[in-house]
Formats: structure tokens, C-alpha cells, sequence
């Protein structure tokens, strides 16, 4: 009996060990996640990561509950290929993910940052960084959009027999 219970013991002791050790793990992740947003925010003079307009969290709702349950999807069809299917999602996130890009976009290169309570870009080099770091965000997408609408493999539209 009594090695029954030592044994319980020592389980539940290496149990909240590896508890504690995980959760410091995340602790200490969660700072260093922070710190370099930090750091991005001050380096890019980019705000809207500290301070994100009301706009902006409604793009960032999205990419988290329709965009992101989109890219294991995608990369299943494209790294299988043959699945013709992929075509109207991409489609679909191509275009969303463009058109928020615009507004992204429109926003840096013409917002008054001044007023900004974080350090937003204020000389047009400054700006025009900050775009570059944006940039991929929509060239990746129009890419996709471009590939699903012309490519011959995913455009091509099937010929129904007559009766």
C-alpha cells in the first residue's frame, strides 16, 4: 500500500512539474511575443499594431475566423494538386484579403499620425517602409487571385454532352 501511494505521489509531483514548466514556458513566451511586437511597432513606426483603429480589429476578426481556418485547406489542395475545387475559395480569400489591403494601405499612406498616441510614420520614407512591410500581404493574394482566374489548369470549364 505504501508504495501505491508514494507512486501516486511522485505522479502527481512530476504532473504539476511539468504543469509549472509549461506555464512558465508560455510566460515567458508571451513576454518575449510582446517584446517584439515592441519592437516592430517602434522600429516601422506601425501604430496600428499598439493601438489598432476600430476598422482595423474588424479585418483582424476576420483574417482569425475566416482566413486562418482557410490556410490549412489551401495547403492541402495545393500540396496535394488535382483539386479543382480550390479554385472559388481561393477566389474568395484572395479578394477579401485584397480589398482589406487597400484600406490597410490607404490608411498608412494618407492617415495623420501626428495624433497617433503611439509614433506613426511621419516623413514619406517613413511611410513608404512601413507599406513595403505590408506589401506581400496583398501581391501574395492578387498572385492567387491572378493564378485561380487564368491559369488553364483551375479555368478550365467543362463542355456538357447535349442529350
Amino acid at each position: 500500500m505504501a508504495s501505491s501511494d508514494q507512486q501516486m505521489r511522485v505522479t502527481i509531483f512530476a504532473l504539476l512539474r511539468l504543469t509549472f514548466r509549461v506555464l512558465i514556458c508560455c510566460f515567458v513566451l508571451f513576454f518575449k511575443l510582446t517584446e517584439l511586437l515592441q519592437w516592430y511597432a517602434a522600429t516601422f513606426r506601425d501604430p496600428m499594431m499598439l493601438q489598432p483603429p476600430e476598422w482595423f480589429k474588424a479585418f483582424i476578426y476576420c483574417e482569425a475566423f475566416l482566413q486562418m481556418p482557410f490556410f490549412p485547406i489551401a495547403v492541402y489542395a495545393f500540396l496535394k494538386g488535382g483539386c479543382k475545387w480550390i479554385r472559388t475559395p481561393a477566389i474568395i480569400y484572395s479578394t477579401h484579403v485584397a480589398t482589406t489591403l487597400f484600406a490597410i494601405l490607404a490608411h498608412i499612406l494618407f492617415h495623420d499620425f501626428s495624433k497617433s498616441e503611439h509614433l506613426g510614420p511621419q516623413t514619406q520614407r517613413e511611410r513608404l517602409i512601413l507599406l513595403s512591410i505590408y506589401m506581400p500581404y496583398l501581391l501574395i493574394p492578387l498572385l492567387i487571385l491572378f493564378t485561380m482566374l487564368y491559369n488553364p489548369y483551375y479555368n478550365h470549364v467543362e463542355k456538357r454532352k447535349r442529350k
